[in-house]
C-alpha cells in the first residue's frame, strides 16, 4: 500500500500556523515581487478569489472582503515543511519527499498490522495538526498513482472529509469517474486536451483504455499510467524519486538593474541555488546556461543567454561562480534595464559515474562543499555564501506584505505573555 500525504493549501496555511488572528479569515500567497496569487486558503476560495491572477487587477477586491495578503516568506515554509514531513515520517516504513508540501508513503510492513486505513489516515491528519497545526488530506491506494488520485479525492472531493482509500474496483471507480483526466498524476493539459478528442474525459475513461494502445497512440508514460489506475504497480521507488535532468534558479528583479556589478551578483547568487540543488541530488554539471533580459513589454526588449560548458563536471560553487562572472561582460548591456536574470543546469551527470578528463584537473573541492552546506543548513541558508554574491542587494524581491520568519529568526520568535 501507498500513501500520498499533501497539506491544503500549503504557503496559506502556513501563514496563519503562528498567527491565530487570521486563521478564522481569508488569506492568499503572492508569488515573487508580489506579482501574482499563487496560494488561497479555502475560506478566500469560497469567496471566488482566483489563483494565478495578477493582484492588482484583484486588489479593490480582495480590500473589499477583507482578504489578508501575504508576500511568500519562503524561509517559513521550508522550516514548516521540515516538521511536518518529520512527523509524517513517523507512520510508515518509506517516504519520499516529494515536494515542499507532499510526501509519499510506502508501507511495506504495514499491512497486517493496519485494520482500517481511514482511522489510520485520520490518525496522521490529527498529528500532523497537533503539532504543526498544518491541514492535511491523506490518499491511499495499491499504487503511487491510485495514491495520488486518492489524495485528489480527499481534499477535493465531497465525501472523502481529509482521507481517501482507492485499493478495490468499486473505491477505484467511484474515485476516478469523479476526476477529470487531466487531474490524474502524469496528465498535463496538452495531453489532456488530445485525450478529450479520443473522448476519454475522466480518470475512469483513461482507466478503461488498452495500456498497449496508449503506448502506441501516445508514450511509454501513458501505458505504465493506465497500467498504475488499474492497480498494476509500475512505478518502482527510484522511479519517483529520479533526479531532475535540468535544475534552475530564475527571478525577475524587484527594481529593475541597470549596471554590470548588480547583475553579476544576482547570477552569481542564482548559480549558488543551482549548485546546492544539485549537490543534494548527488549530480554534476557538465552544462551551464546563464542569461538575463528586459522586460518584453519595454520598448527594444533585450534577452541573451549564454552556454558554458565545463572540461570536467562539476558541482562547485566556487567554480560555479567563476565562469558567471567571466561571461558577465558578454551578457551585459550599458543601457538595458534588467527585468529578470537566471541561471540553470542544463545537463546533468550522476557524481557516481562521472567520466574524468585524463589532460584537466577536477578543481572540486567536496569537503570544502559539505562543510559550505553543513553551516547554511544549521544556521540558515546565506548564512555564508560566495563574496561575488554581494551584500546589500538592491535586486532582491519585493515582498511588502511579508510576515516574520517566525522560525528562524530571533527578533521573529513569538512571545508569550501570560
Amino acid at each position: 500500500m501507498y500513501a500520498l500525504v499533501d497539506a491544503v493549501s500549503y504557503y496559506a496555511s502556513c501563514e496563519k500556523v503562528f498567527d491565530p488572528s487570521i486563521r478564522n479569515k481569508p488569506v492568499v500567497v503572492l508569488t515573487n515581487n508580489d506579482g501574482c496569487i499563487c496560494a488561497v486558503c479555502p475560506i478566500a476560495r469560497r469567496l471566488g478569489v482566483p489563483k494565478f491572477k495578477p493582484y492588482f487587477q484583484i486588489k479593490h477586491f480582495l480590500a473589499k472582503h477583507n482578504v489578508v495578503i501575504r508576500s511568500s516568506n519562503y524561509e517559513l515554509y521550508a522550516d514548516l515543511s521540515e516538521k511536518m514531513m518529520n512527523v509524517i515520517a513517523r507512520y510508515c516504513d518509506n517516504q519520499y519527499v516529494y515536494s515542499i508540501d507532499e510526501s509519499f508513503l510506502q508501507f511495506k510492513h504495514y499491512s497486517n498490522i493496519i485494520d482500517d486505513w481511514h482511522e489510520y489516515g485520520h490518525k496522521i491528519r490529527r498529528a500532523v495538526w497537533k503539532e504543526t497545526r498544518l491541514p492535511v488530506g491523506v490518499g491511499f491506494g495499491s499504487t503511487p498513482t491510485l495514491a495520488k488520485a486518492a489524495n485528489h479525492a480527499a481534499k477535493k472531493l465531497p465525501g472523502f472529509n481529509g482521507v481517501a482509500i482507492v485499493d478495490d474496483d468499486a473505491s477505484r471507480k467511484e474515485v476516478l469517474s469523479r476526476m477529470s483526466v487531466t487531474d490524474v498524476w502524469g496528465i498535463g493539459n496538452r495531453l489532456g486536451k488530445r485525450l478529450n478528442v479520443l473522448s476519454i474525459n475522466t480518470g475512469w475513461d483513461l482507466a478503461n483504455q488498452s495500456a498497449k494502445l496508449m503506448r502506441t497512440q501516445f508514450s511509454v508514460v501513458v501505458e505504465r499510467t493506465v497500467n498504475e489506475l488499474n492497480g498494476i504497480a509500475c512505478l518502482s521507488w527510484d522511479d519517483i524519486r529520479r533526479p531532475k535532468k535540468e535544475i534552475f534558479s530564475t527571478r525577475s528583479f524587484g527594481q529593475r538593474v541597470n549596471d554590470s556589478y548588480s547583475l553579476n551578483t544576482a547570477l552569481v547568487s542564482h548559480g549558488a541555488i543551482v549548485a546546492r540543488k544539485v549537490r543534494q541530488q548527488q549530480s554534476l554539471i557538465k552544462r551551464l546556461v546563464i542569461f538575463a533580459a528586459s522586460s518584453p513589454h519595454d520598448d527594444n526588449y533585450y534577452n541573451k543567454s549564454i552556454i558554458h560548458e565545463f572540461s570536467v563536471a562539476t558541482d562547485n560553487t566556487l567554480t560555479i561562480a567563476t565562469a558567471i562572472s567571466a561571461v558577465i561582460h558578454d551578457i551585459y548591456l550599458s543601457g538595458v534595464n534588467y527585468y529578470r536574470c537566471g541561471v540553470g543546469a542544463i545537463e546533468l551527470t550522476n557524481n557516481q559515474f562521472m567520466q574524468h578528463d585524463m589532460f584537466s584537473a577536477s578543481d572540486d573541492n567536496p569537503e570544502l562543499m559539505h562543510c559550505y552546506d553543513g553551516i547554511n543548513n544549521r544556521y540558515g541558508n546565506d548564512s555564508l555564501k560566495v563574496a561575488a554574491e554581494g551584500i546589500n542587494e538592491k535586486w532582491h524581491m519585493r515582498r511588502e506584505f511579508l510576515s516574520p520568519s517566525f522560525t528562524s529568526k530571533w527578533r521573529d520568535i513569538p512571545k508569550i505573555e501570560c
